[in-house]
């Protein structure tokens, strides 16, 4: 179907179209025709007959009151019938292009124009960060943003044409972290090879991912691969590898993480689900309870940890007979897929075992640092987009005659936005660059208190600038729609954080004993 024709008009001749029968109004230099749209606003009809608004420049009166994905839209694209003689739109708003966004503090300096970074390379640079982000950015706006918003509403999980659109650009592999299972995998169609893959790599993908908005999707989209495959991937027998991590990593099949239960949550040792061997020694039966399981729903696999005759073991539990889940209602989307599972008898073979019997504390300590670091990752990232909505409002909203961000208490506010979220992802930056230059079992003796300090620093920030941005947005900011929405999802949603991989509580105190642990004998005041 052909695109009409748009008239160059002038906006004497638009003023002429100010009636309730022809009515026209111009929105940054677009003219719009909302004579028959006029019975359908959800406003109310009157709203549009306002002194200023018909046959007039209502630019100002539609940012003060939508956001500009509004005009985006097909049904209301369709209502623009020219644009203003001699006039460009001055308008663009970054809304998910895969452009690099102008506001200030809306990207990590190193996307920053003039800025420079002694961790990330730029287009010049064979593995190049920046070429990489660029790619990842533009794939996450194409494919994953619109299905994001979609399945955030609806409640469905992510749709299987992303996950295997992801697949092809061997995303759920990179998502891993750098190591062997990239081998011989074209990684963001050659973007960079997978000798050169480091965890700022995997940080741009965690960060670009999080800018969706739609935090239960964002948990939906494959986070129980993300903690439940890494255990598989380190402590699974060849033969389990083989078999189980392609089907995975191609998004064929489905793996969560089924740790925590309604008495254990950040006490590992607390579980009370258990395993005992058949009399022949070659299966487990499993009988017990998990709860809060991301992904489980729909997962094919759960990585469980269980109490054995030998101490707490982690086995890879094929969905079979005896394993049930049904969905846990949570404050955020079911597209997170949050399963209640249960486990009656349940029988495995001990093949299944994932390092070795009793010694699953070692594959889950393991595993903590990395998934905390993700969620650090997630976590700075959504503060900036938070930051970047309280930019644009506070510039764009009046109040008492004059822009938000004219009252010192505003500018206070943001300034405080600002310096949690440029502290948060510098200290990220760093315990990233000593992820890239240790090795694992350095990382767990040196990191372990550093990613739980930050994990704690990333999570009570963002509760604080979630709190600040309703107050800044007012009555938008807790509705689930309009001008607000991303600051009312954000506020009802950012608790989570705060709880998965472990308590801020529970990890502050990890940090300060493995702090004490390292105190000189002879140091003394």
């Amino acid at each position: 179907m052909a695109s009409k024709e748009l008239r160059v008009l002038t906006l004497e001749e638009v003023a002429q179209h100010n009636t309730e029968d022809n009515l026209w109004i111009v929105v940054d230099s677009k003219v719009y025709d909302i004579t028959r749209f006029r019975n359908m606003h959800p406003g109310g009809a009157s709203v549009l007959m306002d002194e200023g608004i018909p046959g007039q420049d209502a630019t100002e009166v539609f940012y003060s009151l939508h956001r500009h994905e509004v005009l985006e839209r097909p049904q209301y694209k369709r209502l623009q019938v020219g644009i203003i003689q001699g006039q460009e739109p001055k308008i663009h708003a970054t809304i998910h292009d895969g452009a690099i966004s102008k506001v200030p503090y809306a990207e990590p300096s190193w996307l920053v124009d003039g800025y420079y970074s002694p961790y990330f390379t730029e287009a010049s640079s064979g593995s190049s960060h920046r070429r990489f982000q660029v790619a990842v950015r533009k794939f996450m706006d194409e494919y994953v943003y619109p299905d994001a918003q979609a399945r955030e509403l609806d409640g469905k999980r992510p749709s299987q044409s992303v996950i295997d659109k992801m697949a092809e650009v061997e995303l759920h592999a990179m998502r891993m972290g750098p190591g062997k299972h990239l081998k011989g995998r074209t990684l963001m169609n050659g973007v960079v090879k997978p000798e050169e893959f480091d965890y700022f790599h995997e940080m741009i993908i965690s960060q670009e991912l999080t800018r969706c908005g739609a935090r239960g999707y964002g948990d939906g989209m494959n986070s129980g691969c993300v903690i439940g495959l890494p255990p598989v991937l380190n402590f699974g027998s060849p033969e389990l590898q083989a078999r189980v991590v392609p089907e995975v990593l191609s998004g064929k099949k489905f793996i969560c993480l089924a740790i925590s239960e309604a008495h254990a949550g950040s006490d590992v040792f607390g579980l009370q689900t258990t395993a005992t061997k058949t009399e022949d020694g070659k299966y487990w039966i499993i009988n017990g309870t998990k709860k809060w399981i991301t992904n489980g729903i729909w997962a094919d696999y759960f990585t469980v940890g269980c109490k054995t005759e030998d101490g707490f073991t982690v086995i890879l539990v094929p969905r079979s007979e005896g394993l049930e889940t049904k969905p846990i209602k949570t404050s955020y989307s079911p597209a997170a897929g949050t399963a209640y599972v249960t486990l009656d008898n349940v029988k495995v073979p001990v093949e299944n075992t994932l390092g070795e019997e009793g010694g699953g504390i070692f594959v889950m300590l393991s595993n903590f640092n990395h998934e905390r670091w993700v969620m650090c990752c997630t976590s700075t990232r959504g503060q900036r987009t938070v930051v970047e909505e309280c930019m644009k409002w506070t510039t764009q909203r009046k109040a008492f005659g004059k822009p938000l961000n004219s009252q010192a208490v505003v500018r206070s506010k943001l300034a405080a936005m600002i310096a949690r979220v440029e502290s948060g992802q510098n200290w990220l930056e760093n315990v990233t660059y000593q992820m890239c230059n240790m090795s694992y079992r350095e990382q767990s003796n040196r990191l372990a208190g550093q990613i739980a300090f930050l994990k704690m620093y990333c999570t009570r920030t963002a509760q604080d600038t979630a709190t600040d941005a309703v107050q800044i947005f007012g009555g938008r900011g807790i509705t689930q729609s309009g001008m607000g929405h991303f600051i009312e999802h954000y506020h009802r949603t950012v608790p989570f954080d705060a709880l998965l991989g472990g308590a801020e509580d529970v990890l502050a105190d990890l940090g300060v004993r493995q702090a004490m642990r390292s105190m000189p004998k002879d140091a003394r005041l």
